[in-house]
């Protein structure tokens, strides 16, 4: 098939979907505003410590991520989290537990009380909901499953996530199969049960059993490694107005101090929403849609320690913190118990993230007092004695995209724009899931439409 394609955008969700396209036989370019591929993967190695800025890490709930890997030539980079890392801790008074997997840890654990476990075991007795879209995820939990559930499993777990608010997003945009158990099962505990054998049929995993994956120098290996199947990436390109033609698109951008444009009767744009929301003047109602999607501030703070100093077995993937629990972050992973090569033998490091939707307030103090309050907390928590000896932080201004209440509002508009505007493609993490995984399964759904609709 030779027909050309302009992708916007050279994250996990353009540079995928463009070498489908381009394994089919299209002509395919990519606009990427920074110096390199990757978009939120980042990674930097430094001192020998290895920080990856964006995602630590993907679920493999998809095949593609595997076939993807095979075929660009890194499956053999490809690493699985160590076994320690399935042991997930909330902290609760101050004291870390570990998050129950089982049902005789669910019964043995401290970190719910005797009546939480009992309102826990009438979840298959609850009768279903109506119109999910409009119940937020801290409604659905209460519903379900009792406010304790809701406070020190599902609302640490959603900071983890989305770096969200339950109370906001939509249980059934945000987390669409968690609501499909109730609506095509009755409930979480049977839908579990009765939906696995389901994902078993299409060889898809949930984000429950699916196995925790990076690479050996990182995430970011996973972009680089596409964009060196694809030939044409023009980097540092700053997009300044996209246009309709009367037969397809002219996208306007400048590089180096140069005006240039280029016209397409294909156009994949898988730049953030409040970006594209900037560059279109032909469609308000797109724009309108597009801004009403909020992304919160996140900054990820990287710290690296001498193990001596550490006072306490790194057992684990880390820990989530409940909004309850009042603390300036809202978790910490233990990036190098997770996965090899990420810190020297001597020495651990870990990754902890800190704002999101639950505390974006928290950016409108000073930066240098706030990331030594963390520091001093994250200390305390984890029984670490001495001082760090790396500390490198990045704040993403606008980080993840919320898919609160409502949301399906949204999506319900991209799907008539693309109708409305033949041969204009939406993607990205804004669309279909925010993980790795999500992503590169939408990549081909999104060929798939490209592919149907020219």
């Amino acid at each position: 098939m030779n027909k050309d394609v302009l992708v916007l955008g050279a994250g996990i969700s353009g540079l995928a979907t463009a070498y489908w396209l381009k394994k089919e036989g299209f002509n395919v370019k990519i606009l990427e505003r920074n110096d390199e591929p990757g978009g939120a993967m980042e990674t930097i190695n430094e001192n020998g410590f290895l920080i990856d800025f964006g995602p630590n890490s993907g679920l493999e709930t998809t095949p593609l991520i595997a076939q993807l890997a095979e075929e660009i030539g890194i499956k053999d980079q490809m690493i699985y989290a160590n076994e320690a890392a399935n042991i997930r801790y909330i902290l609760k008074n101050n004291q870390l537990m570990p998050l129950p997997t089982s049902p005789q840890a669910f019964l043995k654990t401290n970190l719910f009380s005797a009546k939480a476990k009992l309102r826990l075991m009438a979840e298959p007795f609850i009768g279903k909901s109506n119109d999910g879209y409009y119940q937020s995820m801290s409604e659905f939990v209460v519903r379900r499953l009792g406010q304790e559930f809701l406070d020190y499993a599902i609302d640490p777990f959603v900071s983890g996530v989305f770096a969200g608010d339950p109370s906001k997003l939509s249980v059934k945009s945000a987390f669409p199969k968690l609501y499909r158990l109730e609506e095509i099962y009755g409930g979480l505990i049977k839908g579990t049960i009765k939906g696995a054998r389901e994902r078993k049929k299409n060889k898809e995993k949930s984000k429950q059993s699916a196995k925790m994956f990076s690479f050996i120098n990182g995430m970011q290996t996973f972009p680089k490694a596409i964009s060196n199947q694809l030939s044409d990436i023009e980097y540092n390109t700053q997009l300044k107005k996209i246009e309709k033609l009367s037969k397809g698109f002219k996208v306007y951008y400048s590089k180096n101090g140069e005006e240039k444009s280029i016209e397409t009767e294909i156009l994949l744009s898988t730049i953030p929403a409040y970006v594209l929301s900037s560059l279109i003047n032909f469609d308000d109602n797109l724009k309108s849609h597009l801004n009403d999607i909020y992304y919160p501030p996140v900054m990820v703070l990287y710290l690296g320690f001498d193990k001596k100093d550490i006072n306490r077995e790194l057992d684990g993937f880390g820990y989530l913190i409940p909004s309850k629990e009042k603390k300036s972050y809202l978790g910490a992973i233990w990036s190098s118990t997770i996965f090899p090569n990420r810190a020297e033998q001597d020495k651990a490091s870990f990754t902890l993230f800190i704002g999101g939707a639950r505390s974006p307030h928290l950016f409108e103090s000073d930066k240098d007092k706030l990331i030594d309050k963390v520091l001093n907390e994250f200390k305390q928590v984890t029984s670490i004695s001495g001082d760090p000896v790396i500390m490198r932080h990045k704040l993403w201004n606008k980080a993840i995209p919320q898919y609160n209440i409502g949301y399906i509002e949204h999506e319900r508009y991209f799907e008539q724009f693309e109708k409305e505007h033949k041969g204009f493609f939406l993607s990205g993490n804004y669309r279909g899931g925010i993980s790795v995984g999500d992503c590169v399964k939408n990549s081909k759904i999104t060929f798939n439409r490209i592919v149907n609709n020219v």
